[in-house]
C-alpha cells in the first residue's frame, strides 16, 4: 500500500523503489541494535520497527523528492542535482531523525518498571534511525545517481 503511495506520488516506480529502500537500511539498524543489547524480538521490538519503517521512508521521501525538483524545474544535470538535493536536506533529514532518536534514548536506557515493554521498541527505533540516518545521507543519493545515470544511457 505505501509503495502505491510512492507511486501516485512519484509517478515512477523506480523513485517509489528506491525511497522503499530505507525500510531494509532501518531494519538493518534495528536488529543490530537488538542483538547488541541482547534483547529478543517482541511484540514491543516489532511495534518499533513499524513507527521505524515510518520515519525511514519520510526520510526518504523528502531525499527524493528534492533531487527530482532540481532535475525537473531547475533543470540540473543528474550529478549537480543529487549533490545539490542532498547538501540541501541534510539539515531537516539531520533534525527530523536525529530528534526522534534522542527522544527515545531514555527509553531504551530503562531500567524501572515497566521498561521491559519500552526498552526493545526504542532500542529498535534508536538502532533503526542512526542506521538510516547514514544510510539516507550517503547511499540514497548514490543509488540515485546510479538509477538517473541508468535511465540517460538506456534514452541514449
Amino acid at each position: 500500500m505505501i509503495f502505491a503511495l510512492l507511486f501516485f506520488t512519484f509517478g515512477s516506480t523506480t523513485y517509489a523503489g528506491l525511497v522503499l529502500l530505507n525500510v531494509p537500511f532501518s531494519l538493518v539498524g534495528g536488529v543490530l541494535a537488538l542483538y547488541l543489547r541482547g534483547i529478543n524480538l517482541s511484540v514491543s521490538a516489532a511495534v518499533g520497527f513499524i513507527s521505524l519503517f515510518g520515519v525511514a521512508v519520510m526520510s526518504g521521501v523528502l531525499m527524493v523528492s528534492e533531487i527530482n525538483r532540481r532535475r525537473s524545474e531547475i533543470g540540473m544535470d543528474a550529478r549537480d542535482a543529487v549533490i545539490r538535493g542532498a547538501l540541501a536536506q541534510m539539515r531537516p533529514v539531520l533534525m527530523m531523525i536525529v530528534v526522534a532518536m534522542l527522544g527515545m534514548v531514555p527509553a531504551a536506557r530503562a531500567t524501572g518498571i515497566g521498561s521491559d515493554v519500552q526498552r526493545p521498541l526504542a532500542t529498535v527505533v534508536v538502532g533503526g534511525l542512526l542506521s538510516t540516518l547514514i544510510l539516507t545521507l550517503f547511499a540514497l543519493p548514490a543509488l540515485h545517481w546510479l538509477v538517473a545515470c541508468r535511465n540517460e544511457k538506456s534514452r541514449a
